[in-house]
């Protein structure tokens, strides 16, 4: 099937506005992007209008428990955490999402089309992230890049969890020294793993480790949960020491050390910014630190840590730290190319590129106003979520199975 989204104000994110522009779509991915002059819209296309309109990339949230942590279902719907192995590698969240949860609604009328789904902070080693779309009937439809990251956590919450059971890491020491000690062993096991096989001989898998042996390789990111300037500096340190790529989650002391972060080349996904500041590490809490780590060159990104925040105030994250010092244009690259490359999902999603998946919103204006709305989400070119302007509310596209 083509569409085409024509008529609009078109900001690819990753190339320059395009007034009157056109969005081209064939079978889920886009096509061609560029003037309504320029793009050869074939006769049969459906044809959306989008004039005086918007169009965006849908954003992506890439630190969410969207799924794992059901917003208002208690213990029943909340498989954040697997506290009960502090290396917890082998865990996945995709194993604990679940579609029907009313978050995925809400991220839709944010203009949220993409998330990393990643397990919790109780654990120094949490589990692996799913990147999926947030519309679909399942996992199979919903996931679109299965392996992405492993979560890991410094700080406050693992030696909170452990020292609460009277075992290690009860502090900083113990929490480093657990992540320090997996990845050697990893280390280990793959070399014996890959003697094995080049003798012809056979070996043991150990799901734990072989997930670390693939960050270890490359295969995988390591999605560093920190806040305080020492952990982030301490995240820097492990991550030099066994070689694997570091990207700093939630980061909030990382304007303290902006040279540092940018010296290394060390991604953040910062956030999330509307919250109390709740325990002592979050005491530097501030809007303006989007700004400090932008202007000295920190690759940024901006999350909800959703539930933590509500998805659909992604967006609005956003506005606020543009009211604080963020440029603009950096805060659109935040919620969009920023995240994907950090996490090695460019060529998915991110930005209005001819080759990635039809994931475009039509907003009302533009959405660093907290007064324009999204109007029209597309998620691999299908329409899934519409304002409803008579009803005044958002209408999402029914999930559930019905008969023919």
């Amino acid at each position: 099937m083509v569409s085409a989204i024509v008529g609009g104000y078109v900001v690819p994110v990753d190339g320059e506005p395009i007034d009157g522009g056109t969005v081209l779509i064939e079978n889920g991915k886009i096509v061609a992007v560029g003037t309504d002059a320029d793009v050869d819209v074939p006769e049969d296309a459906e044809l959306i209008d989008a004039a005086g309109a918007w169009v965006l990339p849908g954003f992506l949230d890439a630190h969410v428990h969207l799924g794992v942590h059901e917003e208002g279902e208690g213990s029943s719907g909340n498989d954040t955490n697997e506290m009960t192995d502090p290396n917890g590698a082998r865990f996945r969240a995709i194993d604990g999402i679940d579609p029907f949860e009313i978050g995925f609604d809400d991220a839709l009328a944010g203009g949220v089309t993409s998330v990393v789904v990643k397990p919790g902070s109780g654990n120094p080693i949490g589990g692996q992230t799913v990147a999926v779309k947030t519309w679909g009937r399942t996992a199979l439809d919903l996931v679109f890049a299965e392996e992405v990251s492993v979560k890991s956590a410094l700080g406050e919450n693992p030696k909170r969890v452990y020292g609460d059971k009277n075992q290690t890491p009860s502090t900083r020491l113990g929490t480093a020294a657990i992540i320090r000690e997996a990845f050697t062993k990893a280390r280990n096991y793959a070399a014996q793993r890959d003697h094995a096989r080049a003798e012809g001989k056979p070996s043991d898998v150990d799901l734990t480790l072989e997930t670390l042996a693939k960050v270890l390789d490359g295969k995988l990111y390591w999605d560093q949960h920190t806040h305080r300037a020492d952990d982030i500096v301490t995240a820097i340190r492990l991550a030099k020491e066994f070689g694997y790529r570091l990207v700093v989650n939630h980061g909030t002391e990382g304007h303290l050390i902006a040279d540092v972060l940018a010296e290394h080349d060390v991604p953040v996904i910062l956030g999330p910014l509307f919250t109390t500041r709740s325990k002592v590490e979050l005491r530097n809490r501030t809007l303006r630190s989007a700004g400090i780590l932008a202007r000295a060159g920190v690759k940024l990104a901006i999350t909800t840590d959703h539930p933590v925040v509500p998805i659909n105030f992604l967006v609005y994250q956003a506005a606020l730290a543009v009211k604080e010092g963020l440029e603009p244009e950096a805060a659109l690259r935040a919620l969009t190319v920023n995240p994907a490359s950090m996490l090695g999902l460019q060529d998915r999603v991110g930005s209005l590129r001819p080759g990635l998946d039809a994931d475009v919103v039509i907003w009302s204006g533009d959405p660093l106003d907290v007064m324009n709305r999204a109007l029209r989400v597309f998620v691999r070119g299908r329409e899934v979520y519409h304002f409803d302007e008579a009803r005044g509310e958002g209408v999402v596209e029914d999930r559930r199975y019905r008969e023919a």
